[in-house]
C-alpha cells in the first residue's frame, strides 16, 4: 500500500487509483511539500535509502542529503517554488547504513496546491563507473597535458628564429636587385614566413597552458573589473550594457587567474553571442544561499537548445553556431576551471532568450 502522511489532503488521495503504479516502479517515487518533508511515497524510496518510513516523514528531507550536496539541493528546491521544473538533477543521499546513493531527480511543482512531483533514479553503479574511468582519464590527462606543454614550448621557442627571419626581410631593399625571379622568391619566402608566423600565435592561443593553482581568497569585484578593463574597446564598440553586484557576496576562495579567465570567457561569449541588431546586455551578481557561495552570469542573447546541446555544452572544441571567431573552447575552460577546484556550474537556456550560468563554489 503507498505509503501516505496525510490521508486527509483531498488533492493527494486523487490518485490512489494509481497506487499500482507507485507499488510496482523500481524507480523512487514521491510527493513532497513546499514545506520540505515527504508527503506520499512508494516503497522503492524506503527500499533504497532504508529508513523507516515514520523516520522518512518525520524529517526535512535535506537531512537525508550527503552534506557537500545540501546546499546545491536546497537552491534548486527553491527554484522549485518559483514554478521552475527540476530536470535531471543530481545528488546524493545517505542511507541508514551510512552509504551514499546517486540519485537522478526529475521534479515538477504543482504550485496551487504547494506540491512536488517527483521521480527519482538510483544512478549510484553508473557513478561508480565513472570514477573507474576517470582514474583512466586522470593518467590520460597527465601524458595530454605533459604533450600540451611540450607544444607550447615548441611554438614559443619557434616565434625567435621566425621573427629574426621577418626582420631580415624587412631590411632587404629590393629595389638594388635586378634579377625579378629572385624578388618572386623572396616574396615567396617572406610570405611563408609571416604565415608560420600566424600560425605559431593561433597555436599558442589555443593551447591551454599548465598552471601552478594557488587557492586563496580572492575578490569577485576585483577580478572582475580588471576583466572590464581589458575588454574595455570591445564593451564599447559592440554597446554592451553590464550591471554587476557583488554586495552579498565578495570573497570567494579560488584561483585568482582562473576566475579572471571564467569572467573572460563568458562576457564575451555573451557579447559575441548576442541577439541581432540587439545591444548585449548582461547582468552578473553573486549571493549567499542556504550555506553557498553563488556566482550569477545572465545575458539576453541566442541561447541555446539544451535538449540537444545539454551533454555536449561544456565539451573541447565544441561549437553550435556559424560564428567565425568560436574556437569551442571558453566554455570548456570555464567548466575545468570550476570542476578542477571542487566546484559546479549549471546552465539555464532556451534559443533566442539568453542563457543564465549558476557556478557554486566549494567551501
Amino acid at each position: 500500500m503507498i505509503t501516505d502522511q496525510d490521508s486527509s489532503n483531498p488533492f493527494l488521495n486523487n490518485i490512489f487509483d494509481l497506487e499500482l503504479f507507485f507499488q510496482l516502479s523500481p524507480d523512487m517515487i514521491c510527493i513532497a511539500g513546499y514545506d520540505g518533508y515527504f508527503k506520499k511515497i512508494n516503497p522503492a524510496v524506503q527500499k533504497t535509502l532504508g529508513y523507516t518510513y515514520d523516520e522518512l516523514f518525520s524529517k526535512p528531507i535535506n537531512e537525508f542529503v550527503y552534506d557537500e550536496d545540501k546546499a546545491i539541493t536546497s537552491y534548486s528546491r527553491e527554484n522549485l517554488k518559483k514554478s521552475i521544473p527540476l530536470l535531471n538533477f543530481e545528488n546524493r543521499y545517505v542511507t541508514k547504513s551510512g552509504e551514499i546513493v546517486w540519485l537522478a531527480w526529475t521534479s515538477m511543482p504543482i504550485e496551487s496546491q504547494r506540491l512536488v512531483f517527483a521521480i527519482a533514479k538510483n544512478i549510484t553503479h553508473k557513478k561508480k563507473l565513472e570514477e573507474g574511468r576517470n582514474l583512466l582519464l586522470t593518467n590520460f590527462l597527465k601524458i595530454n597535458n605533459e604533450l600540451k606543454q611540450l607544444a607550447y614550448t615548441t611554438a614559443h621557442d619557434f616565434r625567435s628564429p621566425v621573427n629574426n627571419l621577418l626582420s631580415i626581410f624587412s631590411l632587404i631593399d629590393v629595389s638594388k636587385i635586378p634579377d625579378s625571379e629572385v624578388i618572386e622568391y623572396l616574396d615567396i619566402l617572406k610570405s611563408s614566413a609571416g604565415s608560420l608566423h600566424d600560425r605559431l600565435n593561433n597555436y599558442l592561443d589555443i593551447l591551454i597552458q599548465k598552471n601552478n593553482i594557488q587557492l586563496e581568497q580572492v575578490s569577485l569585484s576585483e577580478c572582475f573589473n580588471t576583466v572590464l578593463k581589458s575588454l574595455r574597446s570591445l564593451i564599447i564598440d559592440s554597446g554592451t550594457e553590464i550591471q554587476a553586484d557583488f554586495s552579498d557576496l565578495d570573497l570567494v576562495k579560488f584561483n585568482k587567474a582562473y576566475l579572471e579567465s571564467i569572467f573572460l570567457n563568458l562576457i564575451t561569449n555573451s557579447i559575441k553571442y548576442a541577439k541581432p541588431n540587439t545591444f548585449p546586455v548582461i547582468s552578473v551578481y553573486s549571493k549567499r544561499l542556504n550555506g553557498a557561495n553563488l556566482l550569477i552570469l545572465q545575458d539576453e542573447g541566442l541561447g541555446f537548445d539544451m535538449e540537444k546541446v545539454k551533454e555536449k555544452i561544456f565539451g573541447f572544441n565544441q561549437k553550435f553556431n556559424g560564428n567565425i571567431d568560436s574556437k569551442g573552447i571558453g566554455l570548456y575552460l570555464v567548466y575545468n576551471h570550476i570542476t578542477s577546484l571542487g566546484g559546479q556550474i549549471d546552465i539555464e537556456s532556451r534559443l533566442n532568450e539568453g542563457a543564465k550560468f549558476t557556478i557554486s563554489f566549494k567551501e
